[in-house]
């Protein structure tokens, strides 16, 4: 039942009013100035105050602009029988949610009081949703490693200094992203991901700066971008080396003059975002062949963080284990499971290529396929009770070793690990390419350029 407060210095319109709004359902509370009223809300916390402009002593202006420092949420309907615009402008800027005039009208009184409690219910709501995202996406681990990484999050996130995230894929560099927005001076504002890897090179200008109707077939109407939608927060640009050249020159346009036109448009739009850009790939390596520009480098690169692999950070593994048991479990509304200590020891022993994606994978799959409260190892595929495979020592393929350059290492090295997922995934190409973090497009053309056979 909902709780209103009624403050006014007539008598009469205080027992009018709570007699009123009892018959329909809500519980009320009076107070016949504002000094009793700051005092009833320190120890209540109403749903919704009516409270009048004109009083003794505390005005109605300054009751508000009191209630507002001690409860920045406290949603207040203003009451006068002497309103002007001004004085309603003047309460709505104070934080009124509404305004209304005296001699009440009960229908007004009533549709005014129902849709103040429904905007409170969609501010609790949207409350309860953002604690809940920052819970799924909080950066789990105590390991020295992941210590380190929070606390350049902590003195890098309130500067307004553009960073560069680096790291494999599955290490949760939109995690750390993430983390620095929330620590940021603009937490409030919008936190827009662009991932650059899975727009298509003919979308990711339209993608990224919008575009005007008839820009182009298809374009029946004007579409805000990215940049437009990160207006005043963070646009974080996942995968950032996989952009193409001609991209990544209106890209750095952008950053250094703040401004832009949409496609197929003559309008400047000016906008205030600050850049957080991401890559699973080398970029001095990819400026030396020619695959990204130098100067877009140096402008992202302003503070760069590196997000440690999951095998650099093992003493990490029990707690993400328990944390993605308790949060699958809850998403699947099933009794919270654990990891007996044979599993976990074997979880332990691996060596992650897929990193923290590749565990959550594992776990998710595990909480639905288990039949048993207690997880055993048997749940496990082979490839973590097998000590001596590879994945599991955390070894290199013997043909990377022989490779004569560190280019040919890598893909003999990527090739033995696409074999190995593909394999432990039943030659599966969605889930392989799910569990090792990469868009099944891009899976299929490595597989084709590997010349990997796939088995029935």
């Amino acid at each position: 039942m909902h709780t209103i407060l009624i403050v006014d210095d007539e008598e009469s319109i205080r027992d009018s009013l709570s007699g009123i709004l009892q018959d329909e359902g809500f519980t009320s509370l009076t107070a016949e100035n504002g000094e009793t009223a700051l005092t009833l809300l320190s120890d209540e916390r109403p749903d919704l105050v009516l409270l009048d402009i004109w009083m003794p002593g505390m005005d109605g202006l300054e009751t508000l602009t009191r209630i507002r420092e001690m409860h920045p949420d406290q949603l207040v309907v203003m009451m006068s029988g002497h309103g002007t615009i001004e004085t309603a402008v003047k309460a709505t800027k104070l934080g009124a949610y509404d305004f209304i005039e005296k001699p009440l009208s009960l229908e007004k009184l009533l549709l005014c009081t129902q849709n103040a409690l429904k905007i409170g219910q969609l501010v609790e709501e949207n409350r309860e949703l953002k604690a809940k995202i920052a819970k799924d996406h909080e950066m789990i681990g105590s390991s020295a490693p992941i210590l380190a990484l929070k606390q350049q999050i902590e003195i890098a996130a309130p500067t307004s200094g553009w960073i560069l995230i680096t790291g494999e894929n599955g290490t949760g560099k939109e995690l750390v992203a993430r983390a620095i927005h929330g620590l940021s001076k603009r937490q409030a504002k919008p936190f827009i991901e662009v991932n650059c890897a899975a727009i298509p090179e003919e979308l990711i200008e339209s993608e990224l700066f919008g575009h005007e109707k008839g820009a182009f077939t298809g374009a029946t109407a004007q579409r805000r971008g990215k940049f437009d939608q990160a207006h005043e927060g963070t646009l974080f640009l996942d995968e950032i080396g996989d952009m193409s050249l001609k991209t990544q020159a209106k890209v750095l346009r952008i950053l250094q003059e703040k401004k832009f036109e949409r496609v197929g448009g003559s309008k400047t739009i000016e906008v205030d975002v600050r850049v957080i850009a991401a890559t699973n790939k080398d970029l001095e390596a990819e400026i030396s062949e020619g695959r990204f520009r130098e100067d877009l480098y140096y402008r992202l690169n302003v503070i760069p963080f590196l997000v440690p692999p999951l095998r650099d950070r093992q003493d990490d593994i029990p707690q993400l284990v328990n944390h993605f048991l308790a949060h699958f479990c809850r998403q699947e509304s099933r009794e919270i499971k654990e990891m007996d200590q044979d599993a976990m020891d074997c979880l332990a022993g691996y060596a992650w290529p897929g990193n923290v994606r590749e565990l959550k994978n594992l776990i998710e799959r595990v909480v639905i396929m288990s039949p048993n409260q207690k997880i055993g190892k048997e749940m496990l595929p082979q490839v973590f009770l097998d000590k001596s495979s590879k994945a599991a020592k955390g070894q290199l393929p013997s043909s990377s070793l022989s490779a004569d350059s560190f280019r040919e290492a890598k893909e003999e090295f990527e090739r033995e690990f696409l074999l190995l997922k593909l394999e432990e995934n039943g030659w599966n190409i969605s889930r392989t390419a799910e569990a090792v973090g990469i868009e099944r497009s891009n899976l299929h053309r490595k597989i084709k350029a590997y010349d990997i056979e796939l088995k029935k």
